[in-house]
C-alpha cells in the first residue's frame, strides 16, 4: 500500500493519485491486482468529490465497484501495452494476435469493455498486459467508421444541435448530427463513443 509522501518518499515510485487512474490502468488493491474498466468523477456539490470506479480482478475476473475520495493515493501496478491485431469474435470471446510474436490471445467481453463497439476485423489495438497477463484493450482515441444505416437527413438542421442514432460498420449505434447520412464516414471518440466530425 502507498505510504505518506512525507514519510517515505523513496517508496512512492508506484504511487499515483486517483485522478491519474485511467481506463485500462491497474492498481494493487485488497490483496490483488485490479484493472479499471470504468471511471466516473462525481462532484455532488455538497460534500467531497469522489471517483466511482469499476474494477476487474486480473486473476479471478471478479468485477466490483468502489468509490475513492478525490485526492486519494493508490498503489499503481505495472502495466505494459503490446501491439496487437483484432482477429475475430466467436460470440463469447474476442481473439487477438500480438504483432511482434504472432501469439494469439483471447479476452472475454468484460475485459474488452466498450472497445468492442469500435473494433473491426484486422483493427490495430494495444493489448493491456498486467503481470504478463492480458487484461484489456486500448484503441486509438479517435477512429473513422462508415455509416451503414441512417434515417434520411433533414435539410436545414446542420446547426440545430439535434442528433439521431445511426449504425456504423461495426454494428454499434452512435448519436450523430441530423445531416449525417448513410454511406458517410464519421470520426468517433473511442473513449466516449461521441461523434467528432466528418473527415474531408
Amino acid at each position: 500500500m502507498c505510504r505518506s509522501i512525507l514519510a517515505l518518499p523513496q517508496l512512492l515510485i508506484n504511487c499515483m493519485l486517483i485522478s491519474d487512474l485511467k481506463k485500462g490502468g491497474a492498481i494493487n488493491w485488497k490483496f490483488g491486482v485490479w484493472t479499471a474498466t470504468d471511471i466516473t468523477f462525481v462532484n455532488p456539490g455538497k460534500g467531497s468529490a469522489f471517483y466511482r470506479v469499476r474494477l476487474r480482478n486480473v486473476e479471478t475476473g471478479q468485477v466490483v465497484e468502489n468509490t475513492f475520495k478525490s485526492g486519494e493515493t493508490l498503489d499503481e501496478a505495472s502495466v505494459v501495452q503490446k501491439n496487437a491485431q483484432f482477429l475475430y469474435s466467436d460470440g463469447s470471446e474476442f481473439h487477438f494476435m500480438e504483432t511482434d510474436t504472432f501469439e494469439q490471445v483471447a479476452l472475454d467481453a468484460d475485459a474488452v469493455g466498450s472497445a468492442k463497439d469500435f473494433m473491426k476485423d484486422g483493427s490495430d489495438v494495444k493489448l493491456v498486459m498486467v503481470n504478463d497477463k492480458p487484461t484489456g484493450v486500448v484503441l486509438p482515441p479517435k477512429l473513422i467508421f462508415k455509416v451503414t444505416e441512417a434515417a434520411p437527413g433533414v435539410k436545414g438542421d446542420s446547426a440545430t444541435g439535434k442528433t439521431m442514432p445511426v449504425t456504423i460498420e461495426t454494428g454499434a449505434i452512435v448519436q450523430v448530427p441530423l445531416f449525417v447520412k448513410q454511406g458517410d464516414k464519421i470520426r468517433i471518440s473511442t473513449e466516449t463513443g461521441a461523434y467528432v466530425d466528418r473527415p474531408q
